[in-house]
């Protein structure tokens, strides 16, 4: 097995990207190996840098180009043929790695996976999906904004990918199935959402209906479908409360004798919960739907973050995520215009 990282995305590229991955070559064991994509001399100087690297499955496949955040996916894939990301796509596509990790321009990775890799069997769009880490657990999200506008259909491919990702890669015999809502009614929402609701109620999925907002962070459910604006709005929200809990806690605590006292006591609670809701712990987003694995890292991943999607990758594959995802929904495609 051959893990693909690009090697210049993200905001600490590529000093931590190419850290994190090689400590996912550590942590494999030889169970894969580590490809860097990107600026060979580059990335040479900085494995330097790390104890025993040649020791390691590592291997590197030069890139001369990288994409800028700020640029436009379309146009900067056209412009740049060898920037990083399309490298690590393209030898994807040929098979001489079997997924992808990155941390850079989002867009630009979707765009690249889409042109490059194609949809699996069935999937009228991919979806990106987001583990959003509560007391009992985690909850997937999905979408979190790959599809801003969706089709009832649509919400019932994403049930049906969460459902297969949840159950394979995190061991759930029956994953709890929801559709985000204003209210748990079946009546709430819109057209779009009314219909949804009815397709993932007959889909044969573990499907519990509506849940709203306030359940997102509850454990309730384990899998929540929602359209990738209001699931990117949601994941936004939910990957700040590690930042929001830590400065509360801070200024809460302050320089009071008692209070710090009290905190130095509770430190191993704290940090307990201050892991519970981090990010870093549950690697990238899972672009779910395309021919291919991809794992999308937020742009501020440390290494860390960038060896547990690297991780979470590996799983993917010896789960057989998407033969999974093609074999449920070969026969789901979209029958009219109306669904």
């Amino acid at each position: 097995m051959r893990i693909g990282i690009d090697a210049m995305g993200g905001d600490y590229a590529p000093e931590a990207i190419i850290h994190g991955g090689v400590e996912a070559a550590r942590a494999g064991k030889g169970e894969y190996e580590v490809v860097f994509v990107g600026d060979e001399p580059v990335i040479r100087n900085y494995l330097s840098r790390h104890f025993r690297v040649n020791e390691l499955p590592i291997t590197i496949i030069h890139a001369s180009q990288k994409i800028e955040m700020g640029e436009s996916p379309v146009v900067a894939l056209k412009k740049k043929p060898d920037a990083s990301i399309v490298v690590a796509m393209e030898i994807h596509n040929r098979g001489e790695v079997d997924a992808v990790v990155s941390a850079g321009h989002t867009g630009a990775a979707m765009a690249s996976a889409l042109f490059r890799l194609g949809r699996i069997a069935g999937v009228r769009r991919p979806a990106l999906g987001s583990l959003i880490p509560h007391g009992q657990g985690v909850t997937f999200l999905v979408d979190v904004g790959a599809n801003l506008e969706c089709r009832p259909i649509d919400f019932l491919q994403f049930g049906v990918m969460g459902n297969i990702y949840m159950k394979y890669v995190y061991g759930l015999d029956k994953p709890r199935v929801a559709l985000l809502n204003v209210g748990e009614e079946k009546s709430k929402g819109g057209e779009n959402i009314r219909k949804a609701f009815e397709l993932l109620s007959n889909s044969g999925l573990n499907f519990v209906g509506n849940i709203e907002g306030r359940g997102v962070m509850e454990g309730e459910v384990d899998v929540i479908v929602v359209d990738g604006f209001v699931g990117n709005v949601v994941l936004k929200f939910a990957e700040s409360f590690n930042g929001v809990y830590s400065k509360t806690l801070k200024r809460k605590v302050g320089k009071k004798v008692f209070s710090n006292i009290g905190a130095f006591l509770l430190r191993p609670t704290f940090n307990r919960l201050r892991r519970i809701y981090d990010y870093e712990e549950y690697g990238g987003a899972p672009l779910l739907g395309i021919n291919g694995t991809c794992m999308i890292c937020h742009g501020s991943s440390t290494p860390k973050a960038v060896k547990n999607a690297v991780k979470e990758a590996a799983s993917m594959i010896k789960q057989s995520v998407n033969k999974r995802i093609s074999q449920e929904l070969v026969g789901m495609r979209e029958n009219t215009d109306a669904t």
